[in-house]
């Protein structure tokens, strides 16, 4: 039975994970977590997606993205394949990196609250896994926007928006004051 189509549109926005085949780890090192950082911010700039919130855990991946055209399939190809690549090339292996197809979940950004409980699920992913015990720690992890949205790490990369996020909580007005 032939897979169905992802629906894909203009402005839609996404819940996207992967998991590493086996469930193994598809991050060893801080390095890798850079790679497919560095990995997805081409992405953003080839597929012109915008990011709203991520977490990076040891064998899979959170992502909440808008894409601003209809490029989920080929920028979610790009992604995969190219951080695979590179990763292989690091490691000095080869084959599968991730477990088949990834999910991508359609988020109702007009559905009250929606948006901002998948940000919130996929900023206490690394919580409820046990990989972090005290929430507060969350805002110091570099493989997590929770940080970045939150004000407590500096150089945000240009594809994290922080924007939408404020807005679901009602800060958007009062950060724009204060910048």
């Amino acid at each position: 039975m032939p897979r169905s189509p992802r629906i894909e549109y203009a402005g839609a926005i996404y819940h996207v994970m992967n998991r590493g085949n086996h469930l193994e780890p598809i991050f060893r090192d801080q390095a890798d977590r850079a790679l497919f950082l560095k990995t997805l911010a081409d992405t953003c700039e080839a597929s012109g997606w915008v990011v709203h919130s991520f977490v990076l855990m040891k064998n899979h991946y959170h992502l909440l993205i808008e894409t601003i055209r209809a490029t989920l399939v080929v920028g979610m190809q790009y992604l995969d394949s190219t951080y695979t690549r590179r990763f292989n090339v690091r490691h000095k292996t080869f084959g599968h990196l991730f477990q088949g197809r990834y999910k991508a979940l359609v988020v109702d950004g007009d559905s009250p609250g929606y948006f901002i409980t998948v940000s919130d699920y996929i900023h206490m992913n690394p919580v409820r896994a046990g990989v972090i015990s005290d929430p507060g720690v969350l805002l110091k992890d570099p493989w997590s926007s929770a940080g970045w949205l939150a004000g407590s790490r500096k150089a945000r990369p240009a594809w994290l928006k922080w924007q939408r996020v404020y807005g679901e909580l009602s800060l958007a007005g009062s950060v724009l004051k204060c910048l």
